[in-house]
């Protein structure tokens, strides 16, 4: 149903776009068109909830007859657009993406790609037999860290890669709000693991720093250690505001991380993000009562792990090693690179990194120049909107950035993490799918 016009895109016009799922990380990226107008154009929305698309309606002036419930009914009309974000449920990604596909609909898709290796190659193929263009949100490939360190690897300034190691440190309150209360706290509800959920970010940064060396084999092992009821403290109850005896000393408590510390007040509170504001009785009274985010973290229906290691062999002999833990005091970031050269080691939140060399030379073992960036304590390193920025690029013929996140150039870190849960599932190394 494709508009064989509509695939031109004028240099002096904006790409248009449709809005597939108005949550939190769909609108981050759409307002690139309000700080870009002359570049992006939000033109339509579908989202099944009336007020998130009433909302996103008034926020970029869209016209009613532009406004879906529907995603079938959407398809179903004439093209109305260059692109579509699609920021939909993560088990809902491959199913939604595949009908816009085949409407003629270049496509960002938040990550991961799919809850499921075969739903994932099912995209590939899709969008290779419909000839459209599908980039993933892998936003720190876009965050200047990474990028940095990657134009270093590229420009053979440690040689050639022997390992590459990640960390993940998620913090005790976001780990508590997404991974336990929330709705990625539990596989079934969401369709993804943690690891996907959270890390599929850092293993597509390990594919992404090893360049055309592909992964061959996986190893995992992890487990849900801390947030279990029988790990819960006496006094604990089942709602913070509720019936707990420890609250005030709790560091999970629903009350100090959502209300006193107003944190994650966006995924806490409903429509947050596109400017509904509720004040703190109205939250403290959805935490003492429907909300989720107000249960005790020992007492929720979660089951993804709360810590897990990916260990990575690639076809040239060299390895990859991700770790990530939830529930820690201080989140972060780390990488650390060793070359046949020399090596890269920095943390995202630093906005810095170190290169050291060997130096035989007398009184020294090794020299080492630290590289600012200036990007210190930026959430995601400042890649969001520069993803949005290289898509509309992308979208008008332009050669894809050092950094881009083709759909064919991001299957690697996903078919990683798949093997990864596998292994851990059944104790056993796993060998890769190619593609």
């Amino acid at each position: 149903m494709s508009n064989p016009m509509s695939d031109h895109i004028e240099q002096n016009s904006p790409v248009t776009v449709v809005i597939v799922g108005a949550g939190h990380r769909s609108l981050i990226y759409a307002s690139y068109a309000k700080q870009h107008p002359e570049q992006m154009k939000i033109v339509g929305v579908v989202e099944p909830d009336s007020e998130r698309r009433n909302l996103t309606k008034e926020r970029f002036d869209i016209p009613e007859e532009c406004c879906y419930a529907d995603l079938e009914e959407f398809v179903r009309q004439p093209k109305m657009a260059d692109a579509v974000i699609n920021g939909t449920l993560d088990d809902i990604h491959v199913a939604t993406s595949i009908p816009l596909l085949r409407a003629g609909y270049d496509i960002m898709l938040e990550k991961p790609i799919g809850v499921s290796e075969d739903e994932v190659m099912e995209l590939y193929e899709e969008a290779e037999r419909n000839g459209r263009k599908v980039m993933i949100c892998h936003v720190l490939r876009y965050a200047p860290f990474y990028e940095s360190i990657r134009r270093q690897i590229a420009d053979g300034v440690i040689g050639n890669i022997v390992s590459v190691t990640t960390s993940e440190n998620v913090s005790y309150h976001h780990m508590a709000m997404a991974y336990v209360r929330g709705k990625w706290g539990n596989k079934g509800k969401s369709g993804s693991s943690m690891l996907m959920a959270k890390s599929c970010h850092d293993l597509d940064i390990i594919t992404w720093m090893q360049g055309d060396v592909r992964p061959a084999r996986v190893g995992s092992f992890g487990s849900l250690m801390q947030f279990r009821p029988e790990n819960a403290p006496e006094g604990a109850g089942t709602r913070c505001l509720v019936d707990c005896a420890i609250e005030e000393s709790c560091p999970y408590s629903a009350r100090k991380n959502y209300i006193e510390q107003r944190l994650w007040r966006a995924y806490v509170s409903y429509n947050t993000h596109l400017g509904v504001k509720a004040s703190d009785e109205e939250l403290a009274e959805s935490l003492r009562t429907d909300s989720p985010y107000g249960r005790c973290v020992w007492h929720c229906d979660n089951d993804v792990v709360d810590h897990q290691t990916v260990i990575i062999e690639f076809e040239d002999g060299s390895t990859g090693t991700h770790v990530m833990t939830g529930g820690v005091s201080k989140p972060g970031r780390a990488i650390h690179i060793i070359g046949t050269k020399g090596e890269i080691q920095g943390e995202l939140e630093e906005g810095s990194y170190i290169i050291r060399h060997p130096d035989a030379r007398k009184g020294r073992i090794y020299s080492e120049q630290r590289i600012e960036l200036g990007v210190a304590n930026d959430m995601h390193g400042g890649g969001d909107l520069r993803l949005a920025e290289d898509f509309v690029k992308v979208l008008r013929g332009a050669e894809p950035s050092i950094s881009s996140t083709a759909l064919e150039k991001s299957i690697d870190g996903h078919l990683i993490g798949f093997a990864a849960d596998r292994s851990r599932a059944e104790n056993k190394i796993v060998e890769l799918r190619r593609v």
